[in-house]
């Protein structure tokens, strides 16, 4: 446990310039706060304590103002900077060395109890007030720019921007290899 929080203050400094020492971390950064919490409510979840954890995901949204559903699968070293406005669905998969700026919304497009947020494969950002909606895949090593609403899945290496959102200039080199590896072509 105390070698997930030191790699999560660890994480806290390589992704934030602003971070200046531990204490400040630990005290004062709501986006960390929030995935401890979601920690604890997606055991519970896991667990079958569907309630529990439901209710500290509910409680994690009130005290730092990030809204995580303790169904999500997140990976390692997760970072959300700023936090304020993040909403991550029940179905949303978040691989490793992923970052969230604040207000992203990793939302569904459907009722029916199927896979219906979006995969976010690793060193995927997503930039501020960005929106991804259903269960499309965000590739390896892609961004999404602020402001963005994605309803299409990106390709690995890539960037894009705009509402909808579109590809921004080339994706980056080795793009079919990582294209059929994480779409299983």
């Amino acid at each position: 446990m105390f070698d997930r929080i030191r790699e999560d203050i660890e994480t806290a400094f390589a992704r934030d310039p602003a971070a200046k020492s531990v204490p400040e971390v630990l005290l004062c950064y709501p986006g960390l706060h929030a995935i401890w919490l979601y920690r604890i409510a997606h055991a519970l979840w896991e667990e079958d304590f569907l309630l529990a954890g439901r209710f500290l995901s509910h409680v994690a949204r009130f005290l730092t103002g990030v809204e995580i559903h303790p169904g999500a699968e997140i990976g390692d070293r997760f970072f959300i900077d700023h936090g304020a406005g993040v909403v991550i669905g029940e179905t949303a998969e978040i691989g490793d060395d992923v970052m969230l700026y604040h207000g992203v919304t990793l939302g569904g497009d459907s009722i029916e109890p199927e896979k219906r947020h979006p995969t976010l494969k690793d060193d995927v950002t997503i930039g501020a007030n960005a929106t991804l909606l259903g269960p499309i895949t965000i590739g390896r090593k892609s961004s999404v720019g602020s402001g963005s609403v994605v309803l299409e899945s990106v390709p690995p290496n890539c960037t894009v921007v705009g509402v909808p959102a579109e590809l921004v200039g080339d994706c980056g080199t080795d793009y079919l290899a990582e294209v059929r590896e994480d779409f299983g072509e």
